[in-house]
């Protein structure tokens, strides 16, 4: 998350809004945002129903989900996906900014 927050201002040049799904309480989710001063939002998913509806897998052994990151449009159609092979397995920035700005 820290990746995306650093780029937090080129996404927003976009018009581009940051969801970041993840299977803690709210609670959790809430402290979490507030610690580390998170600007883009955050949803609590413990019942797993976005990581069900987007496919996003669960490894144990990996330590629970593996990243996901997806880009959907304003019409609610997926325009990309990356399904991480582990937890250091994100896409950068630059190659996310730049199918913004190419494909939506």
């Amino acid at each position: 998350m820290a990746q995306l927050r650093r780029d937090y201002d080129s996404f927003v040049k976009l018009d581009t809004e940051i969801l970041v799904a993840g299977p803690e309480t709210p609670e959790t989710f809430r402290d979490y945002w507030q610690k580390h001063d998170l600007p883009f939002v955050g949803l609590p998913d413990p019942e797993h129903r976005v990581l069900k509806l987007y496919g996003q897998e669960v490894k144990l052994f990996k330590l629970g989900r593996l990243p996901a990151q997806m880009l959907i449009d304003r019409t609610g159609k997926v325009r990309f996906v990356h399904y991480g092979h582990s937890m250091a397995d994100i896409p950068p920035n630059e190659e996310i900014l730049h199918l913004i700005e190419t494909q939506l």
